[in-house]
């Protein structure tokens, strides 16, 4: 044969050989299956909450960074680091290599992050420094209102461009607003206010206006929601209604409690009728009830009557509004601050963030972003040199409307969401190889139902409630009677996050003020009782797999509590007078009698009459009740570990004439949406905690619902002393000092009563033995590497 033909033979061989992937066994085509509890649909890798959600997101659009089994951070991914975990070594890669330095001169502190060139997204469009530029401006942008916190870090340049002014002149313009706002709209302005008659009369009209759209949200929301109302409302069809903006108007004023129809007539809160054959109420006139209800205060009525309470404020968005339009007169800002400053691109795949000081969870909020693809999420528009950034500035609609189908660089790739099952399909651009497994689905179910699930086939895995019901169950279907056998193999590990139960300042509280002594011994009553019966109802529920825990921190935290540490003391312990309630020689029953004695004088105390005769309560003090409700997402039959903590304090409570309703929800999503709203009184949930134990994201007062942060501090709590003590935890990186920082908060949160620290459990998630080749399941699963970050190479086995 020729030599040239052979060499030329040779080549192609060795050209397709090196083209091909290597793979450990033929792709499977069998779909692997994951149980899950109900997503809420929100995919997206930007506006994502629930945990459920999130496993999506984490597969299709992971993070930035990554961290090892221990939850360092890899600094060098590109490369690759190599570190020891558990006798063996591990290497880990991610999509960027990563630097920290911080200047002491200057007191700033420079982040880069140096992008592979090699990274595609799922549909083979780059991944390049622009990717990570928009979605740092989807993040920062003044609309957002998403979970992440990173608009919190003191970004040099953040400030001036949220607020289109530079620090001086808003500061300037904040202050007119205020003062005009003090004054009151029935002030008779003169040529000796220090503003302008015109600026008066545009902040008045901006409050007006911001009124009258949260009234119509109002009204868009009732007939959204609430269709199946309009017979029993109006005597109409929801049809009739929606045909009619007027009878809208009405429809919403009756749902909220303004007005009521009867024989074809509608009459307001205030008296005003209406034949609604021929006259129907406007937007205006229910505006104008709600201004009457509430004497003009925004404030007032926004806290109580808001559609989505998790949006800016009516007076907040006046005053932005009124701050941006003056301060665009000053000669300086006609054209605005057009970018980030502190934010800039060092080359196609480089990215650099600076920040004003030093703090030490900053690098997880930084680099722990998801650089979304710009193509897919922007508006096309996108500029970097002309300061166009992929969306208009604050207008998110075009990014939010991706938010049900995620595109990302994950080892999977979103398919579709339907008949409440997630579709998912290996991305063969995946930097780490296409995953073995080609087909994963993520299906709805019940924890209930996981166990049984699995072992008939019905789902592959699952993380399963780490209960001894559930762990009997395992052991049942395996025939060594272990959770690990031949049908299901089960992997345990600290959960990184804690189950608490939440108590709401905002309404649970005496008069209108959620700080005061008595609103927190109303609370501190509750929470006493709860407290009291939380050791044998988690017991009960997980046996060896959970412990009780005392501070609201999970206990897999460095910074969480230990009883040899000064002042660490049990939860809800203390009486009213500051007394010890229990003591070591107690049994159960005497501990349960000492509990509500003390609840008792909390009450007391709180403002709430007694008679003693009788044993009960006869009447709450203003703004408190003698009844409040706790949500539970139980599936609606008390498949839940606080369940029995709820039942059995809902009954020590009855006796003092003190009711805890117990509304255990079937759909777990309801529970998010009531979160949202800001109007849930108790409810029983679990944070996952991050790697550095920030407490900004859950407690800092900009994190309450409504004030356009992280929308996460679900408590309503607002304390001057607790914000200040969680920044400067953030400033230091001396771990000794932080814990004591950290420590400190803790008893102010404890001290407001707002969380019931319940239970620190084991996390667990099994897999079939007989349908998943376990050798190729993520190995040394720990609290902060979990099962589906090695997915790709997941396989299931031939049947």
């Amino acid at each position: 044969m020729n030599k040239k033909l052979v060499s030329w033979i040779l080549s192609l061989i060795i050209l397709a050989t090196l083209a091909a992937p290597v793979l450990a066994q033929e792709e499977s085509s069998t779909p692997f299956v994951f149980g899950s509890s109900n997503f809420s649909q929100k995919f997206s890798p930007f506006f994502y909450q629930s945990a459920f959600d999130g496993d999506i997101v984490d597969l299709v659009a992971p993070e930035l960074l990554k961290n090892d089994r221990l939850g360092a951070v890899v600094f060098n991914g590109i490369d690759g680091e190599t570190i020891p975990y558990n006798g063996k070594d591990y290497t880990y890669y991610g999509i960027a290599d990563f630097t920290v330095n911080y200047d002491e001169a200057s007191d700033k502190t420079t982040y880069t992050a140096k992008l592979r060139e090699d990274i595609v997204f799922s549909d083979g469009e780059l991944l390049t420094a622009d990717d990570l530029i928009f979605s740092y401006y989807v993040y920062l942008d003044p609309a957002y209102d998403g979970s992440t916190t990173l608009r919190t870090y003191d970004i040099v340049g953040l400030k001036d461009y949220l607020t289109q002014t530079t620090s001086d002149v808003y500061a300037k313009y904040e202050t007119i607003a205020n003062d005009i706002k003090a004054a009151g709209i029935d002030h008779a302005w003169s040529e000796s206010d220090a503003w302008t008659k015109e600026q008066q009369d545009a902040y008045w009209q901006l409050e007006k206006e911001n009124w009258l759209a949260e009234v119509q949200k109002i009204v868009d929301y009732v007939y959204t929601n609430y269709p199946g109302y309009a017979e029993d409302t109006l005597g109409l069809t929801a049809d009739e209604i929606g045909a009619d903006e007027g009878l809208k108007v009405a429809f919403g004023m009756a749902m909220w409690g303004f007005g009521e129809a009867a024989d074809g007539v509608f009459t307001t809160a205030s008296g005003k009728t209406f034949e609604l054959a021929t006259a129907k109420p406007t937007i205006e006139d229910y505006y104008e009830e709600t201004y009457l209800a509430y004497e003009g205060d925004a404030d007032a009525f926004f806290s109580v009557e808001a559609a989505d309470s998790g949006a800016k404020s009516i007076t907040a968005a006046a005053k932005d509004t009124f701050i941006s339009t003056e301060a665009a007169n000053e000669p300086e800002l006609a054209a605005g601050i057009p970018n980030i400053s502190g934010i800039k691109k060092l080359d196609d795949y480089t990215v650099e963030v600076v920040t004003n000081g030093y703090e030490a969870p900053a690098i997880y909020q930084i680099f722990g972003v998801r650089a979304a693809p710009l193509h897919y999420y922007g508006d096309g528009n996108y500029d970097y040199e002309n300061n166009n950034f992929g969306h208009p500035y604050g207008d998110l609609s075009g990014v939010k409307a991706k938010t049900t189908e995620p595109l990302g660089m994950g080892p999977y790739k979103f398919v579709k969401y339907e008949n409440r099952v997630v579709y998912l399909e290996a991305n063969p651009n995946y930097f780490l190889g296409e995953p073995k497994t080609k087909y994963v689905q993520f299906k709805e179910s019940n924890d209930a139902e996981f166990v049984a699930g699995i072992a008939t086939g019905t789902i592959d895995s699952a993380n399963v409630n780490g209960s001894k019901s559930n762990f009997n169950d395992i052991a049942s279907y395996n025939d060594n009677g272990e959770i690990t056998g031949n049908v299901i193999s089960t992997y345990l590990v600290d959960n990184r996050g804690y189950g608490y139960i939440g108590l709401n300042a905002s309404t649970i509280l005496v008069g209108e003020d959620p700080a005061s002594a008595e609103s927190k011994d109303l609370r501190k009553a509750i929470g006493t009782v709860l407290a009291v019966y939380r050791d044998v109802a988690y017991d009960s529920y997980y046996g060896e797999a959970a412990s009780v825990i005392q501070y609201p921190i999970s206990n897999t935290s460095w910074a969480a509590p230990q009883p040899t540490d000064p002042g660490y003391k049990n939860a809800f312990s203390t009486d009213v007078d500051g007394n010890p309630i229990y003591t070591d020689q107690m049994g159960s029953d005497e501990r349960y009698e000492a509990a509500i004695a003390a609840a008792k004088g909390f009450l007391v105390a709180a403002g709430y009459t007694f008679d003693e005769a009788t044993g009960l309560l006869t009447a709450a003090p203003e703004g408190a009740k003698l009844s409040y409700e706790v949500l539970i997402p139980g599936e609606g039959t008390g498949n839940h570990p606080s369940f029995q903590v709820l039942t059995d304090a809902s009954n020590a409570l009855a006796t003092i004439g003190f009711e805890l309703k117990i509304n255990d929800l079937t759909d777990t999503s309801l529970l998010w949406e009531i979160l949202d709203s800001g109007k849930q009184e108790l409810w029983c949930a679990a944070w996952q905690s991050t790697v550095d134990p920030d407490m900004y994201q859950i407690y800092h007062s900009s994190s309450i619902t409504g004030r356009g942060g992280a929308e996460s501090n679900r408590y309503f709590v607002d304390d001057p002393e607790l914000d200040q003590l969680i920044i400067d935890a953030r400033q230091s990186d001396d771990q000794a000092y932080r814990k004591e920082i950290y420590k400190a908060a803790l008893d102010i949160i404890v001290d407001w009563a707002v969380e019931v620290p319940a239970y620190q459990r084991q996390n667990s998630v099994v897999f079939s033995t007989e349908r998943v080749d376990n050798a190729t399941v993520t190995q040394d699963i720990t609290t902060f590497y979990d099962w589906d970050y090695d997915i790709q190479n997941l396989q299931m086995i031939a049947q």
